[in-house]
């Protein structure tokens, strides 16, 4: 790529520029980082929510750049500069061009929803690679490309990032978890799907969007991203997924997945402990003993199936695979304690997803459900007291405790807690704010047969310190089961 070609390239986003130089000045790479920045890079400065890429212009031209991107206005600098309507949305554009468009070689499967985008993810992975495809992998735990594992740092990166990914890959299929605030920020701008999912939608995120028909919109956002060819596949027992399907009507390739008897693939579960599922697609039936527990594991499952089949995957296949699969780590992870008691991991961290993860525990005998969960700060805060109502209905006790703090205080978090205990919750409820210490005490308290449920975080890493040396809840939980 050239200055001529970025020019090219940003006419419909251009806002204004100006040329320095030669117009066939080579561009040697992009970056949005200007610790990044090296010879003969374009800069494009973006304006995030703690930091202001523009107030760090100088900082990559004296790293080398060749170019600068923006969309404010900014002092005149002597190289080329284009001032533009959305850097984000700029920088999706020229990432798509200077990779040359990877996303057209791949099979690139999307997912989208507030629950189980990444169950199903690894479920798909699974089933793909059973049929002898290599596979990439890109979501909210790892990125998985080319068989190497590395830490991921949102859900969906950026359209650099993700641009960089798909031309390292050398796999033949790329799944990738696509979330609300990829699509409206152009992490994923010029991606082009093969398949577009959308497992459900519930109360979440509407710290970041307005309302939950805005949520909705922008997940919607995803399905406007298909291949001439692709295929969307959607939940229609969702509400959201519902209406989703009727939109989408006659615009793409649509199917769909549910108990509901005009689903594409019908889901009909036969029991749940055991758990025992049957699907049916057009005269075909196919019965899966997975050992994925939850009728939401029953969609996910159902999900991956109908999503393999498309891509044309031979049924049996798809059957051993799926019930092959183990689960993924941080969802609805057991620990066996002494004495009987089982301790359960989960990521959910909304009401719904609560409501699934403690509804599946009493399906599994639990005798008494102690539950230990928190909120992170900084997050929604619509979604707290009806997580603590679900808690508070469905566990025989509860212990409120810290998640992630981010920039709010352990005070201020403290005080929350004990105002959403005082004004929502009940005597089933207690506040221990050190989270180390809320799983030891829900583990003491653990009976014969009775469960601790621990959500919120899955297998991340801790961001505080707290008094028992460990670094995330299956840490903590597998120090105390040795204790």
């Amino acid at each position: 790529m050239t200055i001529q070609e970025l020019l090219h390239e940003l006419q419909t986003e251009l806002e204004s520029y100006q040329l320095y130089g030669k117009e066939d000045t080579p561009i040697y790479g992009i970056e949005d980082d200007s610790r990044n920045v090296k010879e003969g890079y374009v800069f494009v400065a973006i304006q995030g929510y703690s930091r202001d890429g523009h107030d760090y212009i100088d900082e990559a031209l004296q790293n080398g750049a060749c170019a600068i991107i923006v969309d404010k206005e900014v002092p005149s600098y002597s190289v080329p500069y284009f001032n533009v309507k959305n850097s984000r949305k700029a920088l999706g554009v020229i990432s798509k061009s200077f990779y040359h468009s990877p996303s057209k070689d791949k099979m690139l499967i999307g997912i989208t929803g507030t629950n189980g985008k990444t169950t199903t993810s690894y479920l798909l992975k699974q089933v793909i690679e059973a049929n002898g495809q290599s596979c990439s992998l890109i979501g909210t735990t790892q990125n998985i490309i080319n068989g190497e594992v590395s830490p991921s740092i949102n859900t969906t990166p950026n359209s650099l990032g993700l641009n960089k990914l798909l031309t390292e890959s050398n796999d033949q299929v790329v799944i990738m978890e696509v979330s609300s605030h990829a699509l409206t920020q152009y992490r994923v701008e010029g991606m082009e799907f093969d398949y577009a999912l959308f497992t459900n939608l519930s109360q979440d995120h509407l710290d970041y969007h307005a309302s939950m028909e805005e949520y909705f919109e922008a997940k919607s956002m995803l399905f406007g991203m298909l291949k001439e060819n692709g295929k969307a596949v959607v939940n229609i027992d969702d509400g959201w997924g519902e209406q989703l399907a009727h939109n989408l009507q006659s615009k793409v390739s649509l199917y769909t997945i549910g108990k509901d008897e005009q689903s594409d693939f019908r889901m009909n579960p036969k029991s749940m402990s055991p758990p025992s599922l049957e699907v049916q697609a057009g005269s075909h039936t196919i019965t899966i003993s997975p050992e994925l527990k939850g009728l939401y594991n029953m969609y996910n499952v159902t999900m991956a199936f109908a999503t393999a089949q498309l891509i044309g995957i031979d049924p049996d296949t798809i059957k051993k695979s799926l019930e092959a699969f183990a689960g993924v780590e941080g969802r609805f992870q057991v620990y066996k304690q002494q004495g009987g008691a089982t301790a359960v991991i989960d990521y959910a961290h909304t009401p719904d997803a609560i409501f699934h993860c403690l509804t599946t525990v009493r399906e599994q005998g639990a005798r008494n459900i102690i539950h230990v969960f928190g909120f992170r700060g900084d997050r929604d805060p619509t979604k707290r007291a009806s997580m603590l109502s679900t808690s508070s209905e469905l566990s025989d006790s509860y212990i409120l405790t810290f998640d992630n703090l981010n920039t709010v205080s352990s005070n201020n978090m403290k005080d929350t807690l004990l105002h959403l205990q005082n004004e929502h919750g009940n005597e089933k409820g207690t506040v221990i704010p050190d989270r180390t210490l809320a799983i030891k005490q829900a583990l003491e308290w653990a009976g014969e047969e009775d469960w601790v449920v621990i959500t919120g975080k899955g297998n991340e890493k801790y961001q505080q310190e707290y008094e028992l040396q460990t670094s995330s809840d299956p840490d903590t939980v597998s120090l105390l089961t040795k204790a």
